[in-house]
């Protein structure tokens, strides 16, 4: 019984030296592979940094944030969401740069009445730097001379600045506009239109560029036009409502260039004026002429002669009438 026991003893710890072996065999296989890809891997460091040697210029970006002295794990995270920040700005046709888009734009047309007279709400217009007293968007308006300004707005909760330049201004007529910005462009124009001697039409047209990641994406670029259509009627309810007399700019600008200036425009329509006054007092002076021409011309007729000899034959003819009575 003994050498039995002793036999299957010696027989399960072969058994399990076996399984040690083969687990040892196992683990080393597994070590060994693990050495190997790790083994290729600093290989592909090395030729990366090898690279880098030959051309500085080639160096990867989480590479470059690590020689920065950021950490690895936010190097990695940082260069990952670049990736996924590019792909994006590649799918929506950003990261080229500032400035007009090609893409998508945005359309505001708006058509306002405001119960004053035409000359009244095109010179409350152009007083841009009055505008920040009155709306909520526009916090400062800055005119570098007649044609170019710079613009400071707040936008839902982003504040921005834009150079804006006149390309086409006809007094009472219409603005025509370009502006510029970090966050897009946009072109414009303004037009007044004659309802009635105290009614004005005006209608609003912009296009809006948007530039850039967010403002593309999200809903900014839609404040936007929320924006400028709550500041049009701050501008109606402020021309309805104020008591103050504009002093609008009188000039002309063609193609971004001044060819009236404001001084020669007010000078012109004051001539025009004078004109219109003298043409109104020698029309008068006509009709007094002609009136005393005619009284004159009456009396050198001798038109009222005729009513003078009736009363003489009406008396004529009384006294005759009493003689004959007296007569008979």
């Amino acid at each position: 019984m003994t050498g039995k026991a002793d036999a299957r003893s010696g027989t399960e710890q072969s058994g399990m030296d076996r399984l040690r072996e083969e687990l040892s065999g196992y683990a080393n296989a597994q070590m060994g592979r693990l050495a190997d890809k790790a083994g290729d891997k600093l290989k592909d460091v090395t030729g990366q940094l090898t690279d880098v040697a030959d051309n500085p210029g080639s160096l990867p970006a989480i590479g470059s944030k690590i020689l920065g002295g950021d950490s690895p794990l936010k190097a990695i995270v940082s260069g990952k969401a670049k990736g996924v920040m590019d792909k994006v700005k590649g799918a929506f046709g950003g990261g080229k740069g500032k400035g007009k888009s090609s893409g998508k734009s945005m359309n505001i047309i708006e058509v306002l009445d405001v119960g004053v007279p035409l000359r009244t709400a095109y010179d409350f217009w152009t007083q841009y730097d009055q505008f920040g007293s009155f709306t909520k968007g526009v916090q400062s308006v800055s005119a570098g001379d007649e044609v170019e300004s710079d613009w400071k707005v707040k936008i839902a909760l982003s504040n921005r600045s834009f150079k804006a330049k006149v390309q086409e201004q006809i007094p009472d007529d219409r603005i025509a506009w370009t502006s510029e910005g970090a966050k897009g462009s946009t072109k414009g124009v303004v037009s007044f239109h004659e309802l009635a001697p105290a009614l004005t039409r005006i209608v609003l047209v912009v296009e809006y560029y948007p530039s850039g990641f967010f403002e593309k994406t999200g809903n900014l670029w839609r404040a936007q036009g929320r924006r400028m259509r709550l500041d049009f009627k701050h501008f109606q309810r402020y021309v309805s409502l104020t008591d103050d007399e504009p002093e609008g700019w009188r000039g002309e600008i063609r193609d971004g260039e001044v060819v009236v200036s404001h001084e020669d425009a007010v000078a012109e329509e004051e001539e025009a004026e004078d004109g219109e006054a003298e043409d109104e007092y020698d029309e008068d002076a006509e009709d007094a002429e002609d009136g005393e021409y005619d009284e004159d011309s009456e009396d050198a007729d001798g038109d009222d002669e005729p009513e003078a000899d009736a009363e003489y034959d009406d008396e004529a003819e009384e006294w005759e009438d009493e003689e004959d009575a007296d007569g008979r």
